[in-house]
């Protein structure tokens, strides 16, 4: 009995050892961006490169937003970002709802065409929808931006999965109480999902911060630039500024990184409902 139990604690130590190491290694680039953030100019191109600045100095920082517009940058990814989360979060919600509760001539076969175009690769697309953007004299606008993320086909089926759960007696219940199919979607279904909407919230919001090839394409007027757009410029024209450049990655990273650590638990919730209610 004595060996199983010390058996069984070696395991545990070395597993949670196995972890620690694959955790340390994971998040030592993102240590050492945010210390090289902190370094004088210069600092980070001696040999070998330091981990720690000789002398914190937030002086590249300031050289980032005085003399590269990044604040600039910085608004234009929140506006973009928070408009395609509540875009999002509504359509890929109602479509999702209407897929899982509604009934409809096709319903299973249209579903079923959404699936099988999550096999097609996104860069395919990305020229038709530009062109499509072109027409709608959207490019070069953030609109242009926002209009092609409101719906995706992730977010309908997530929704749908989870929506599935939903108890057909009282949606019937609702409606011969005389509920229009709007009233209960908003007063009934929506406050229902909200472990959904949350999981839904913090993917849509990630992905739009981060995303870098779209904005590179359909923006051209640097004003307009996103944070990853921007910090790619950036790279371009101050390739000998490790130190400003590793600023700019921590701006671009530390915001989508706070939310997921105040949100993880919500994250978490919203996967394994909905994956035990789908």
């Amino acid at each position: 009995m004595s060996r199983d139990v010390g058996q069984s604690r070696w395991n545990a130590i070395l597993v949670n050892g196995a972890l620690l190491a694959v955790a340390i290694i994971s998040l030592a680039p993102l240590a050492w961006m945010v210390s090289v953030s902190f370094m004088p100019a210069g600092e980070a191109s001696r040999f070998p490169p330091p981990m720690l600045p000789s002398v914190a100095t937030l002086a590249n920082y300031h050289a980032l937003f005085e003399r590269t517009g990044m604040a600039r940058n910085f608004i234009n990814s929140l506006i973009v970002s928070i408009a395609i989360t509540l875009g999002a979060l509504l359509f890929n919600t109602m479509a999702g709802y209407a897929f899982a509760k509604l009934r409809f001539a096709g319903r299973d076969r249209i579903f079923q065409m959404l699936l099988a175009a999550l096999v097609i690769p996104a860069q395919v697309a990305m020229l038709p929808l530009f062109l499509l953007m072109k027409q709608l004299h959207l490019v070069n606008t953030f609109g242009g931006v926002i209009v092609p993320a409101l719906a995706t086909v992730f977010g309908i089926f997530l929704v749908r999965q989870y929506a599935r759960s939903i108890p057909d007696e009282l949606l019937e219940a609702a409606r011969m109480d005389g509920a229009g199919e709007m009233r209960i979607f908003f007063q009934i279904v929506l406050p229902m999902l909200k472990p959904v909407l949350v999981t839904l919230s913090i993917f849509t919001f990630m992905a739009a911060w981060n995303d870098f090839m779209w904005p590179l394409i359909v923006l051209t007027d640097q004003d307009r630039y996103t944070l990853p757009v921007a910090l790619a410029s950036l790279s371009r024209e101050h390739v000998m500024d490790v130190e400003m450049m590793m600023a700019g990655a921590v701006v671009t990273v530390v915001p989508v990184l706070v939310l997921f650590l105040l949100l993880q638990r919500y994250y978490i919730q919203g996967l394994l409902l909905g994956s035990v209610k789908g």
